[in-house]
């Protein structure tokens, strides 16, 4: 018969290689559709992904610290997956309408009475995408990548409270 304490750490250790898979995942999805799918991001977009690269660096020191660390360093993954549903929610809200961004680089700015030399220097040096504009992987299910990231950490955190609230079962 196994060791249940045995089998705890290895347990959490493949919640934190989970955790970190998932935001690997996240961020592979966004910029593989930017480069291989030409969709461009908007700034919200861009802040999105912070939150799964800092899942990905927490999931990986947690699956190579000392035993007695994993699953405190674990529920760390949870407040990264929470941080990405806010950020995914706040674009949802923008591409809505129901709220106006909070990012001034998702707004064009003004240069209504500037000379051309002020206008060209309050030019971004490469175009952006406005946040309210949604984008969609598959154009004919009517979900934007902001709804869809949503879900993705919501079911994610979710997934990983339970998996770290869980008790490893010995084998019979």
């Amino acid at each position: 018969m196994a060791d249940m304490s045995a089998m705890e750490p290895q347990h959490t250790r493949n919640v934190a290689l989970a955790g970190a898979l998932a935001g690997a995942v996240a961020l592979g999805i966004a910029l593989g559709s930017q480069h291989f799918l030409d969709l461009i991001p908007c700034a919200l977009c861009l802040r999105e992904r912070w939150p799964y690269r800092v899942a990905i660096l927490i999931g990986l020191i947690a699956a190579i610290l000392p035993r007695r660390a994993v699953r405190p360093v674990c529920w760390l993954l949870l407040p990264a997956y929470l941080a990405a549903a806010a950020a995914a929610f706040v674009h949802v809200g923008v591409e809505q309408h129901w709220w106006p961004s909070p990012l001034p680089e998702c707004t064009a700015p003004d240069l209504s009475g500037l000379s051309p030399a002020e206008r060209f220097a309050r030019m971004p040096l490469r175009p952006t995408k406005p946040c309210e504009d949604p984008d969609y992987l598959i154009p004919s299910i009517p979900v934007t990548m902001a709804q869809a990231n949503f879900l993705y950490a919501v079911i994610v955190g979710a997934g990983l409270t339970l998996a770290l609230t869980r008790v490893p079962r010995r084998p019979a």
